[in-house]
């Protein structure tokens, strides 16, 4: 099947023939990977990963019958896992007047832009 190439802003674009995306189920906003090959191009949808929730997976063991796995009680906290230090406490550094830098969420950064 031949397709045209057009300009489209400052790239090129293939138009996809109606019959030619209804087979494969491509629709509009559809994303496809693009592969370059040695002798041209390869478009194809992209492998579905099956993105399950815990509950599901849960849910699917007992329907199987399997238990699931017990828990595991690793102790409590020896201290070498918590990491103390100026990042974990939201400090980055010292700006450029010399007064500590802290983290902002984005969320606080948005708000204080928009009260400005």
């Amino acid at each position: 099947m031949k397709v045209k190439v057009a300009k489209w802003g400052n790239s090129l674009g293939v138009r996809l023939p109606r019959a030619a995306a209804q087979s494969v189920g491509v629709t509009d906003g559809s994303e496809l990977d693009l592969t370059l090959e040695a002798d041209g191009f390869r478009l194809r949808k992209p492998v579905k990963t099956s993105a399950r929730r815990l509950a599901e997976m849960l849910d699917e063991t007992k329907r199987r019958g399997l238990k699931p796995p017990d828990l595991v009680d690793w102790g409590r906290d020896r201290g070498s896992e918590i990491i103390d230090d100026d990042y974990s406490r939201g400090l980055i550094g010292p700006g450029p007047d010399g007064t500590p830098m802290r983290i902002v969420s984005p969320e606080k950064r948005d708000a204080r832009s928009r009260r400005r």
